[in-house]
């Protein structure tokens, strides 16, 4: 099943009878939530205290945090928006949702928001509007009420090491996959994923919604290729509607400019016939479920099952979405290899062929090719999967946490909102 330490290949491993109630090991939090990960997070309002962030991010070395053993790290939570942008409207309301969402998360035990002090997305408004208490694992710090950069980095610190030992008592313990809620993404894809990575995913998706998880299929410009089949996949007459109100309020967004949707000569590179083909690919990441809901960009996940949420092919921007609504795991499938993780959440990558998996072995952590060797159905790969979210679920690395990648990857959707 494993071809190292963390890479898995599937195998006759895959063929297991599931548990009845399959489960991993998290931190289940206050209210009841549960995270794969036990993060503390330095977040920030507008891109003018990035800087100062990074900086009380990169002060929490492994060594550092060696006397908190449960803490899995400090993470930054920096973009490039909340300045020069409108004050309020449905733009602002967006990234306001955005950030509130992932301080919620359930892989985030507290955080720290900086400022710099006269952004458009004021600190304290945002507070308010996301109804975010300063308290014992909400911190602010205000550069320019703190008197400068060195003086905000010094309160930030002091700010993580207050929260560290609250963060600390939280200890893996077994839960129920129903406490999983999975964000789906593709990169670089090709004609294969749409053969072996994406069905395969599908199926494992079908197995978190049998044991009572969630699962967040997003990509708006899919369902504008898909508008006349996506009734069938619907779980309600209104959920159906819900979809189509996506597909109109995206072509009006995207009307008149060069987008993915757009151009469909794209897809013609990566070996599919069409945008359509494309997006049917896309679409069997959810597996067979009905949707059960739909959701706008960054809005709390609230019901079990497969979910829709509104968002953009880009991968960053989806998952940054996806975190926000409560996803606690990603899982992205490639054919050309990727690069791309959170510093939040763990995301695991399949690759729709060995080659492309032994190329990028230091990046991808799940390989399907044997489906397209004939060596595993789609459901043998499917229970792989499966199992290999439960496994990283539980604390096992993925190859973006072991390469430290994804610090410089959250990215709020910037739906023009540049004044």
């Amino acid at each position: 099943m494993y071809n190292s330490e963390n890479s898995i290949t599937g195998g006759q491993e895959a063929r297991s009878i599931l548990p009845a109630v399959a489960t991993f090991d998290g931190y289940v939090r206050a209210d009841g939530s549960v995270g794969t990960r036990n993060f503390l997070a330095v977040t920030i309002v507008g891109n003018c205290a990035a800087s100062a962030a990074r900086m009380v991010s990169d002060h929490f070395t492994p060594a550092r945090l060696a006397a908190w053993p449960n803490v899995d790290g400090v993470v930054p939570l920096i973009h490039e928006l909340g300045c020069g942008m409108e004050m309020t409207g449905e733009f602002m309301d967006v990234l306001r949702r955005t950030l509130g969402g992932c301080i919620r998360n359930p892989n985030n035990a507290g955080t720290v928001v900086l400022a710099l002090g006269c952004e458009r997305n004021n600190i304290y408004g945002f507070l308010e509007q996301e109804n975010l208490a300063r308290g014992a694992t909400v911190h602010t710090v205000v550069l320019q009420e703190a008197g400068g950069t060195a003086a905000a980095v010094r309160q930030g610190i002091e700010a993580i090491e207050s929260m560290l030992p609250l963060a600390n008592q939280f200890e893996r313990q077994p839960v129920s996959a129903s406490h999983l809620c999975v964000g789906l993404l593709s990169a670089s894809l090709d004609a294969q994923c749409g053969v072996s990575a994406n069905p395969a995913l599908g199926a494992a998706m079908d197995l978190i919604v049998e044991q009572g998880g969630s699962v967040i299929l997003s990509d708006t410009p899919d369902l504008v290729a898909l508008s006349d089949e996506l009734a069938p996949h619907a779980a309600t007459d209104q959920v159906a509607q819900a979809l189509r109100g996506r597909v109109e309020g995206w072509r009006a967004y995207q009307a008149g400019r060069d987008t993915r949707s757009n151009r469909i000569a794209l897809s013609d590179a990566n070996g599919f016939v069409s945008v359509r083909d494309k997006a049917s690919a896309g679409l069997a990441r959810g597996g067979h479920s009905a949707i059960q809901a739909v959701y706008d960009y960054g809005q709390a996940i609230t019901k079990p099952g497969l979910v829709f949420m509104d968002g953009p092919s880009d991968e960053a921007v989806s998952a940054s979405g996806q975190m926000a609504a409560g996803a606690n795991m990603l899982c992205l499938t490639t054919g050309k290899g990727s690069g791309f993780g959170t510093a939040l959440v763990p995301t695991i990558k399949l690759a729709s062929n060995s080659q492309v998996f032994a190329h990028f072995n230091d990046d991808l952590d799940v390989d399907c090719g044997g489906v397209l060797e004939g060596r595993l159905s789609v459901e043998d790969m499917g229970r792989c999967i499966f199992d290999a979210v439960l496994r990283y679920a539980s604390g096992h690395k993925t190859c973006n946490e072991i390469l430290n990648v994804g610090n410089t990857e959250f990215a709020p959707w910037p739906k023009g909102v540049l004044a």
